[in-house]
Formats: structure tokens, C-alpha cells, sequence
């Protein structure tokens, strides 16, 4: 990526970044139906802050609520009341928050990189990260933690310079803690492990630093305050122990993996740029006295390993990474490349990779002719097709095509009915809420013979779904059920 940003500003930089971002991360927000787990959570909890202004304690369906912190929750609500309930407003706020961390890594970039072109390169590869674009796009909390930690770690490191910048590490680290409660802990310990490792010694003596910190920090503290008053021993069990601390050491929810998982996460979502992660981390380790190395590798090192050796592990545990994985393939890709002669070029992979997209084209076609899905395979090809020629010809314009065609391709798969596969493990929620809205009485419990809760079907049901023995009947329970009960196959609404 030798990019060519004579007389551009920074200002301008920040500007198309954001730009850029905010397209891609909130376009079509609203074409597919919520998931399973936690959007559908979320999208309830908001609603119900939203229709009883109950602000302060959040509750399912009248169920005190204690698993996360309700910043996210309070967001969606403002917007629930602005401009009504549907998936478009449940997902809008978490993606402008995630989208706003690609001008903020530009930022941070400026601060640890001595070649400006390393910051927008990072900020590129972040753009165009599908794990990264994807679930930020989700009613989840991550997207928001990422962007939070990169405001946290800019205005750390500018605080060196201009001390009351020494606020925003305090209020970055306080928007973490309200959004996702206790892993505030391990990432303020990454910025801690930077802080010492570069010697930082001026940024104890910042009382800037230690006001941000009692600022940012003071709603969450007030806002447990007010949960342990009103629920006591039942809060912090639930919240601290059963959804905080116990999932460190053991399994929460059957969540189990080997310590390998994130790995395969990684190597699953991350392409192209996984193709250079390896020369990347290698040149940051060998070049641990630049600043930009020491803090890629407190945080990659450090997180990965706290994760991977956790005992609950959930995929979207790994996005706190990815911040740190884009500086590394920035830095490496932006100013220290090079081409390396092999037996085995990587332009053989990427060609490769253009037959197989090529072949995807035929493969949509065939079993899900979405316009869209066909037009991405084409574009994935073609981007792979280029980048492989301009390798061989050993012309660092194979980067451009890929962030180009990376761009291009999410663009086309947001325009897709696909973009959220994990819908398409079981019914869809949105029709069987509505079917269950329609005809069953308001404030009633629905019972079904589903294997396990599904809050998206709660969401759109309007509510509790409760998964049950079909036994022991009682009169007037509402059950949904598998018609093969009754000899014929799909979902079925009865009344006893």
C-alpha cells in the first residue's frame, strides 16, 4: 500500500475514513431478522426500557436483568422512542460505534507510527476486516468496547504530550466498563503492561489520568451501587460470579473449546490479511524497541492468551484483537514489505483463490441466485486475479486491489439476504413471533417443545418462550410445537 498522501490532511483523512466506515457499517442494516443470542436480548431489554422507563434496572419481561451494564441498551432505547421498534434501529448505534474505530485506529496510528501511510494502512485493513465489519453491524456490545479501547489507548499515548488528553484513557476505559462490565479489568491490564513495558513513567504522575479514570469510571460504579442496593447478594452472584468470574475458569452454558478455538476463529474470518499476519507479528518481535511494536504485541499477546486459555469462549470473545491485528498488518504492509524470493509465491495462492471465487459464481448460481452473491464471487475473483498479477510483476498495487475488492465484496454481501448465516440454522424467528404475536393473548407465557430458549423468538413474539416438556398439560397454556407431534412436519400454534 505505498500510498500517495501528499497534501492530504489529516483532517481530510479522518473525514473520508469516517466516511467510508459509516457507509459500509450501516448499510442495510435492516434487511435480515435479529439472531440468536444476544441481539435478541438486547433488542428485549431495550424495548422494555424504552416502553416502561425503567432506566435504571433493566428487565426481561418483568425478570430483573443482570448478566451486562446497560449502555448499549440505554442507546437503543433513545432510538426505540425516536424511531420506533424494528431491526434498523436495534442495530444502528452499535454501528456507528464500531464504525467511528476506523478513524479513531487512524488516530492512534499517528501516535505510534512514524510513517503516516502506517496509520491509514491500519485503518484500511480495519475497514475491511469481515469479522470486524460484520458483527459491528450486529445489536452486540463488541463493536462498541473496540471503539471505546482505541479512544482509551489514543488518548493515552497523546496524553504524553499534552496532558489533559490524559481524560479520554479514563472516559475510554469507563465506556468499556458500562458496555461490558468486567472486561474493562483485562483490557485496562494491556494498557497497563504498555505503560510499564515503554517506561512510561510520566503517566502515573498524570492527574489527568487518574480524574478521567474516577469520571469514566463513576456511572458504572454508580449504576452497580444501585443494583447491589436493590437486589443485594442475587446481583452479585449472578453478575459478578455466574456471568463474570466463573467463565475465566470453567465452561458457562456449555460454551467449552479447545485452547486452539480462537485460532480457527482467526484463520476462518480474517482473510486476505491473515496472509501477511504471520511476517507481521514476526517484524514486530524482532523490533520491539519501536512504540507501535510494544503496544501490538502487550495487547495481541496478552489478550489472545487470556482467551484462549479461558474456559468459556464464544466467538465474538476475539474482537478486542482485532484493534491490534490491523496496526500489524498496517505497520508491516505500508512500510516494510517486501518481496521475498520462494519456491512457493503467494500469487500461485491467489490465483488459486480467483478459480475457486470464479467457481462460487457457478455455485450461486445454482443453489442461491441472489444478484448480489453472484456480483461477490465475481468481484472476489477478479480482486484475487489482480492482486496475484501485480504480485508476480512484484508491484505493491496487489494491496490496493485487495483493500479495494475487500470493500467492494462486504458492500455486495450487506446487499445480500446472507450476510447473517446464522438465521439459517433453525426456523426463522421473525414469522413464528409474528404468528405467536397474533394469536395469543398479551402478558402470557408461550410454552414449546423447541429444545432451548431462543430470544430472537421472544423478541419478535413479544413474549417468554419458554421450552418445555410436552406433558402434564394445563387448561389455557398456549404451546408451540413441531407438527410431526401431531403426524405432519413444521411448527404449529395449539391451545389447550
Amino acid at each position: 500500500m505505498r500510498l500517495d498522501l501528499k497534501g492530504w490532511s489529516d483532517r481530510r483523512i479522518i473525514f473520508l475514513l469516517a466516511i467510508a466506515a459509516l457507509c459500509l457499517f450501516c448499510f442495510n442494516l435492516g434487511n435480515v431478522p435479529l439472531r440468536d443470542w444476544d441481539e435478541g436480548t438486547r433488542a428485549v431489554v431495550a424495548r422494555e426500557i424504552f416502553r416502561t422507563g425503567n432506566w435504571l434496572h433493566p428487565t426481561i419481561f418483568g425478570e430483573s436483568y443482570f448478566n451486562k451494564p446497560p449502555l448499549m441498551d440505554w442507546l437503543v432505547a433513545l432510538l426505540y422512542k425516536v424511531a420506533g421498534v424494528n431491526e434498523w434501529t436495534s442495530r444502528l448505534p452499535g454501528a456507528i460505534a464500531t464504525a467511528l474505530g476506523v478513524p479513531l485506529l487512524f488516530c492512534l496510528g499517528r501516535e505510534i507510527f512514524a510513517h503516516r501511510r502506517a496509520a491509514v494502512g491500519s485503518a484500511l485493513v480495519y475497514l475491511t476486516l469481515l469479522p470486524v465489519v460484520r458483527h459491528g453491524r450486529l445489536l452486540m456490545l463488541d463493536g462498541m468496547v473496540m471503539t471505546a479501547l482505541i479512544l482509551a489507548f489514543w488518548c493515552l499515548l497523546k496524553s504524553s504530550r499534552k496532558k489533559n488528553w490524559g481524560l479520554g484513557f479514563g472516559i475510554g476505559l469507563g465506556i468499556i466498563a458500562l458496555t461490558k462490565g468486567l472486561l474493562m479489568l483485562p483490557l485496562g491490564a494491556i494498557a497497563l503492561i504498555f505503560v510499564l513495558w515503554d517506561r512510561r513513567w510520566s503517566v502515573f504522575q498524570n492527574r489527568y489520568i487518574w480524574l478521567g479514570l474516577a469520571v469514566g469510571l463513576l456511572p458504572t460504579t454508580v449504576w452497580y451501587g444501585a443494583q447491589i442496593q436493590e437486589y443485594g447478594d442475587q446481583f452479585i452472584q449472578a453478575h459478578f460470579l455466574n456471568q463474570g468470574f466463573e467463565r475465566i475458569g470453567s465452561a458457562v452454558e456449555r460454551h467449552q473449546h479447545p485452547p486452539w478455538f480462537f485460532l480457527l476463529e482467526l484463520l476462518k474470518y480474517s482473510a486476505p490479511w491473515l496472509l501477511f499476519s504471520i511476517q507481521s507479528y514476526i517484524f514486530a518481535w524482532q523490533n520491539q524497541g519501536f512504540v507501535s511494536n510494544k503496544l501490538i504485541l502487550s495487547g495481541s499477546l496478552f489478550y489472545f492468551g487470556l482467551i484462549s486459555v479461558m474456559g468459556t469462549k464464544l466467538p465474538w470473545y476475539i474482537m478486542p484483537f482485532y484493534p491490534f491485528f490491523a496496526l500489524a498488518i498496517g505497520q508491516y504492509l505500508t512500510v516494510y514489505f517486501k518481496f521475498k524470493n520462494s519456491k512457493f509465491s503467494l500469487y500461485l495462492l491467489f490465483y488459486f483463490l480467483a478459480i475457486a471465487a470464479y467457481g462460487g459464481t457457478l455455485y450461486f448460481i445454482v443453489t442461491d441466485p441472489q444478484i448480489s452473491l453472484i456480483l461477490l464471487a465475481i468481484v472476489v475473483g477478479t480482486m484475487f486475479l489482480w492482486a496475484g498479477r501485480y504480485w508476480q510483476q512484484r508491484n505493491v498495487k496487489f494491496q490496493t486491489v485487495l483493500i479495494i475488492g475487500m470493500y467492494g465484496t462486504l458492500m455486495l454481501l450487506f446487499s445480500s439476504q446472507s450476510w447473517l448465516w446464522e438465521i439459517n440454522e433453525t426456523f426463522a424467528a421473525k414469522p413464528v413471533g409474528e404468528l405467536i404475536r397474533n394469536n395469543t393473548p398479551e402478558n402470557v407465557a408461550v410454552f414449546t417443545t423447541f429444545g432451548y430458549r431462543r430470544p430472537s423468538l421472544d423478541f419478535y413474539g413479544d413474549r417468554p418462550i419458554l421450552p418445555k416438556a410436552f406433558k402434564n398439560l394445563k387448561p389455557n397454556q398456549y404451546w408451540l410445537m413441531e407438527q410431526e407431534i401431531f403426524g405432519s412436519p413444521g411448527l404449529t400454534m395449539q391451545r389447550w
